[in-house]
């Protein structure tokens, strides 16, 4: 017989605890299913894990460059990668724990842990139990894909995951993926020690950026002795000794890169094929991911999916929000919709890169009529401070209505410097005037905001 409940919730990443617990506040009756981690991909070997690394690694980095700022501290930097691993570990360690008895601890709330399958559209699956009820969210994320690379079945390589257990020294990364996965752990292995390539089949770094801003951040890499490989169109792989050779058919340079060790990060693909879906009537796109409306719900009344495994943002923060926007549909009346936000992330390289909506791209596609403002992080007296001066700010407004467009911040703590620019363009479609003419701290980096502000030109 069926144990029956209000609302069923499949996965612990960053939507569904929160929202389980919101929805057992409201008098509801939870059941919350996990199969293998509590906290999901952030919690686990996401933005957790890689960014407590990169923290290491900046660390590292810092330490063999303090002869720059006058301070001696011997003459060699060693990084023990297995207590690197151990800090990892215990910071993980505890959030995990906090998401798990976080769950366990809420009143109307019942944890199940196992792998959840639909067997109809009100009804789950998980081992021997069978669930039911009216309302059901999906919040599985994703997992690193894997691409039909020739040979790739002959050698080992590492993904996002399995670079989490990693606790020594590769010889020499090569990473495949020039995007943002990827080149975290392109610097942040360079900075442990390891030698370091990064092979693209594209023509360029990140290519969804400005050109500008990908080969910032090409030479933000390169000036740390990281190989960078475009253009690669015929990445394919081979065993040779205990090394693998990565074949590539670069427009210059050696065709085969020899590396210890590969990193594939070639983009994610969404956990959903072993759901049972079918069996619910969920529909999804060609790619696996589920089809949601504007409130996330699916084309089967009463099931929604939120986070990665929707397709409709790939971060933390947008699964997150995924949550606010249910809630705010489901238990408030506040119809919330996905289309409302604005798109924002950050590069977790070292110096950042925030942004916010429009590329300089988009904004020409657009062919409207656009301002452009653009300053270099040399010339932004908090990094010369600092000594980081590299990267540049870049923001562009309409023209005519004085809206923010979009902007491109690749510098010293541009990840936080962002957020100045998004809470205007949240505030009811407020002119780029209201950060110009606002006194910001000095010193800092989002002082220099309204400078760049108020040097706008017109987009050419």
């Amino acid at each position: 017989m069926a144990a029956t409940y209000d609302a069923i919730v499949i996965g612990t990443g960053q939507a569904g605890p929160s929202l389980a617990v919101r929805l057992a506040s409201a008098g509801m009756r939870v059941a919350i299913i996990e199969r293998k981690r509590f906290g999901g991909t952030c919690v686990n070997t996401g933005c957790i894990p890689t960014k407590t690394l990169i923290a290491s690694a900046r660390a590292a980095h810092v330490a063999r460059h303090a002869a720059d700022y006058g301070v001696t501290i011997g003459s060699s930097i060693a990084v023990d990668m297995k207590k690197v691993k151990e800090r990892k570990d215990a910071v993980v360690g505890r959030s995990k724990e906090g998401v798990e008895s976080w769950l366990k601890g809420t009143a109307n709330v019942t944890v199940y842990e196992g792998h959840a399958r639909f067997e109809g559209a009100h009804r789950v699956r998980v081992g021997e139990e069978q669930l039911d009820a009216d309302k059901i969210f999906i919040n599985v994320g994703g997992r690193a894909s894997v691409p039909p690379l020739p040979g790739l079945d002959q050698v080992s390589y590492l993904n996002n995951s399995s670079m989490m257990e990693v606790d020594f020294l590769p010889e020499h990364l090569v990473v495949i993926g020039g995007s943002y996965v990827g080149l975290e752990f392109a610097q942040m292995y360079r900075r442990f020690g390891s030698d370091v390539t990064v092979v693209e089949m594209g023509s360029r770094l990140i290519q969804r950026e400005d050109e500008d801003v990908s080969e910032g951040v090409k030479t933000i890499l390169e000036s740390e002795n990281i190989h960078v490989r475009l253009s690669a169109e015929c990445i394919a792989l081979e065993k040779r000794g205990d090394k693998v050779a990565v074949n590539v058919d670069c427009q210059s340079g050696d065709k085969t890169v020899l590396g210890s060790h590969v990193l594939l990060a070639v983009g994610r693909s969404p956990n959903t094929d072993d759901l049972g879906l079918e069996s619910a009537g969920v529909a999804v796109d060609q790619r696996g991911y589920i089809k949601v409306d504007d409130q996330l719900q699916t084309n089967v009344p009463g099931i929604y999916a939120l986070g990665d495994c929707n397709g409709r943002g790939a971060f933390t923060h947008t699964a997150y929000n995924d949550y606010e926007i249910v809630a705010a549909n489901v238990l408030d009346t506040d119809r919330r919709r996905v289309s409302d936000r604005i798109t924002a992330y950050a590069l977790y390289i070292d110096p950042p890169l925030g942004r916010a909506r429009m590329t300089e791209t988009d904004v020409r596609r657009s062919r409207r009529k656009a301002l452009i403002g653009k300053r270099p992080m040399a010339r932004v007296g908090r990094a010369v401070e600092k000594g980081e001066t590299r990267g540049f700010m870049k923001v562009l407004i309409d023209a005519e209505t004085k809206e923010i467009l979009g902007a491109s911040l690749l510098g010293i703590e541009c990840d936080e410097v962002i957020h100045s620019i998004l809470d205007v363009m949240y505030y009811a479609k407020a002119p780029y005037t209201v950060i110009q003419r606002a006194m910001h701290i000095h010193p800092t980096v989002t002082e220099l905001v309204p400078t760049v502000l108020g040097e706008l030109k017109p987009l050419q």
